[in-house]
Order: C-alpha cells, then sequence, then structure tokens
C-alpha cells in the first residue's frame, strides 16, 4: 500500500475498501446492538476493535480507521445527532453570513481525542506490516453538511450561500480548511500512514465553481499536511473535476465508478497513483462477476505503479461479507498473475 501511493512497484496490486467495517457485518451490527453510532465514535477501543476485525476478515492492505466525517464539526460550535431515521442532523445550520461568523476555529483538539486515540488504539492491534489510514471530510463536503444541516439532493442551501455570500462562504472554508489540516495531522502524529480527504458531495459543483470556491481551501490542506505522508483525494459525482483535483493536491487521486480507470488516469497524470473504482453494486452480484469487473481494472491500469484497487465508493450495506472476501482475493490472485 505505502509503495503504491508513492508508485513504485509492487508485487501485486494492493486492495482496501472504503466503509469496509459496517453495517454488512454482522460483528459491526453486534457491536451497535449495544451503542449508538456517535457514541461507538467515541468509544476508541470499540471503534478499533470493528476495524480491526473488518481487516482480519478481509485480508484487506490497510485499516482506515473507524469514525465520521462529521464529529470534528461539534468542537466548531455545531449541534450534531446522528439520527436512526435521517442519519446526521446538524441542528444550528450556517444559513447566514452572522451564521459563519459563529462558526469557531479549532483551536484545542482535546475535544477530538477519542479519534486520536482510536489512530493509537487501532496502530497497536495492527500487524505492522498493514498502514493505518486517518481521513477527514474535505471542507466542501464539510460545509455542505454544516449548511444544509444534513443529507441533501440539491445542495441549494449551499449553493445559495457559495453564489450570494462568497465572503461568508470563504470565512466558513477557511475555518475547515483549517481545522482538517490541523486533525489530519493529529492523526498523522498519532500513526496513520496515510491520510485521505474525502469530498463526497463535491461532484454537484462544475468545473469553474470547483475553481472558484474550493480548490483554494482544498490545497490549503495538502500543503498544510506533514511532509512525507502520502495523501489520497477522493471526491464522487463529477469527473470533469479530476483535472482540478490533481491541482489542489494529493499524492494519490481517489476515482469513482463514473469513468474508467485508464481514462481517468491519463486525464489525472501518470506522476499521480489513483485509487479505485469498482462500482460498489458489483459487490451485489456473485464470484464471477466480480472477478470479470476486478480483472477489466486491472487491464486497465496495466501493471503501472501507482494503482491501489478500492471502491468506486463504500461497501453498500445489502453487500454479503463473503462477496467482500471474494473481491480482496481476485485482487491478490489476479493483479499477482498479472506480474511480469
Amino acid at each position: 500500500m505505502m509503495r503504491a501511493a508513492r508508485r513504485e512497484p509492487c508485487e501485486r496490486t494492493p486492495v482496501w475498501l472504503m466503509r469496509q467495517a459496517g453495517r454488512y457485518m454482522a460483528e459491526y451490527r453486534a457491536v451497535r446492538a449495544r451503542t449508538t453510532f456517535l457514541q461507538l465514535c467515541k468509544n476508541p477501543a470499540l471503534s478499533a476493535e470493528v476495524m480491526l476485525t473488518a481487516v482480519d476478515r478481509l485480508k484487506v492492505d490497510a485499516a482506515i480507521i473507524f469514525s465520521d466525517l462529521l464529529p470534528i464539526l461539534e468542537p466548531m460550535g455545531f449541534d450534531l445527532e446522528f439520527s436512526a431515521a435521517e442519519g446526521p442532523v446538524i441542528h444550528n445550520p450556517v444559513r447566514t453570513s452572522a451564521d459563519a461568523d459563529r462558526v469557531r476555529e479549532l483551536e484545542d483538539l482535546d475535544p477530538l481525542g477519542y479519534v486520536i486515540e482510536t489512530v493509537r488504539q487501532t496502530r497497536r492491534g495492527l500487524d505492522e506490516s498493514l498502514p493505518v489510514i486517518g481521513f477527514a471530510g474535505a471542507p466542501f463536503t464539510l460545509a455542505s453538511y454544516a449548511i444544509e444541516g444534513g443529507g441533501s439532493r440539491s445542495y441549494l442551501h449551499a449553493k445559495r450561500l457559495m453564489l450570494r455570500d462568497p465572503g461568508a462562504w470563504s470565512s466558513l472554508l477557511g475555518k475547515l480548511a483549517r481545522a482538517v489540516t490541523a486533525y489530519l495531522n493529529a492523526q498523522i502524529d498519532a500513526g496513520a500512514q496515510i491520510v485521505q480527504l474525502f469530498d463526497s458531495w463535491v461532484g454537484c459543483l462544475g468545473p469553474d465553481d470547483y475553481r472558484r470556491y474550493v480548490l483554494p481551501h482544498a490545497r490549503t490542506v495538502f500543503q498544510g499536511l506533514r511532509p512525507g505522508v502520502p495523501a489520497i483525494h477522493f471526491a464522487t459525482g463529477n469527473p470533469a473535476l479530476l483535472p482540478l483535483l490533481r491541482e489542489a493536491g494529493g499524492d494519490v487521486i481517489g476515482i469513482d465508478w463514473r469513468v474508467r480507470l485508464d481514462d481517468a488516469w491519463r486525464t489525472v497524470g501518470h506522476d499521480r497513483a489513483v485509487q479505485g473504482n469498482l462500482d460498489p453494486a458489483v459487490l451485489l452480484t456473485g464470484a464471477a462477476e466480480i472477478r470479470r469487473r476486478v480483472q477489466d481494472i486491472l487491464d486497465q491500469a496495466g501493471g503501472r505503479p501507482g494503482h491501489i484497487f478500492n471502491l468506486g465508493h463504500g461497501v453498500h450495506k445489502e453487500t454479503p461479507v463473503e462477496n467482500a472476501v471474494a473481491l480482496v482475493e481476485a485482487v491478490k490472485e489476479l493483479s499477482a498473475a498479472g506480474t511480469p
């Protein structure tokens, strides 16, 4: 995983899965039956346990810490709740310039100490040959949650603030970018060897708006990270943004399933590593189709150093665990067979 992130030759393609510890696993559901999602995120021992169980079951090549994008918003002044019916809910969303002004700078990371301890405990429980991946939400995606107050299909509140009040928008994203940089560096200091920035909602923007309203803040994060630690820049929904993701930063550019891997890699440039990009829905089929799709993506990568195999987004909760296992096995077997 570390060699691939640095575009060094590997004996096979490394593989891990976004949302590899989650509701599709019986072991995870057993833990969740005893606690709420946010309480689980705030319990380092349980968070490390569910991820280490997933790594052991799947035999993947990395452990991403078990957490969520949104807890970073709590110490910045947001009232966050995870509702069983609605998912994440922010009860005091940002809608005006005055709202943006009340958002606090994240000057003290102590309120997020449970995440930092999760990194430590995951690192301690993991085979030393496997890296721990730290992560955070990107400024745009965090801002969109903070403005919309939860999930959205149209992002109209976020776009309205962005377009009508660029000053308030820039102030909010600046605070978020500084917070995310400090947060990721704290994870690195605690033992994360790779970090990933998730911009899960940014695909709702076109390239011009991304360049003006988002790129400078994403760049702030990547330029502020500890030197020498590979960083993955992952966004979904709009392949036209790929050249701009590269421009914003990241040693590895995450690719979703809406574009072929070979086309995406040419667009990004072969001087960057890439991660992806199997459609998670393929894991709802069967072993034969999974192997066929894995081989297709490996063929598109062409054995070039710098490919990390992953899904184009997270594992669906309906996925049979045996299919996730079959995917990992297929990547290991087929990529090793294709090594000269």
